[in-house]
């Protein structure tokens, strides 16, 4: 959580509440008879549901792919995250699902990201 949705590490009821679905969840299916590593795969899949799309990951990505030689290694993670709140409105105008890194649509939002944090730059410097 504190890497790839920094956003939400400090939600400690949102922790609470998909913590208690995952516990259920396991519970429901261990009771419905299925092996244990079936049971913690549920549990995995209903605590994760709506986290395996970061924006986080997303634009530390796109700094590694397209800024990494304008600062050193240990900057890029810092950067990224102080480009998370930047580039919020871009993040916005898309429906992030968990599968949206395997849609057309990762294309463009990878493209606008870097245009809003080139544009930052050049406005802000590093």
């Amino acid at each position: 959580m504190d890497t790839s949705f920094s956003e939400k590490a400090s939600d400690t009821e949102f922790i609470r509440q998909r913590s208690a679905l995952a516990e259920q969840a396991y519970e429901n299916a261990f009771k419905a008879g299925s092996e244990p590593s079936t049971c913690f795969a549920i549990a995995d899949q209903t605590l994760f549901e709506g986290l395996y799309f970061s924006r986080y990951d997303t634009l530390f990505q796109v700094v590694c792919g397209e800024f990494d030689s304008l600062m050193e290694d240990e900057a890029l993670r810092p950067f990224a995250l102080k480009m998370l709140p930047v580039c919020e409105p871009v993040c916005e105008r898309y429906t992030l699902t968990d599968d949206f890194a395997y849609s057309p649509e990762f294309e463009l939002l990878y493209t606008e990201l870097t245009g809003t944090i080139a544009t930052w730059i050049e406005r802000h410097g590093l």
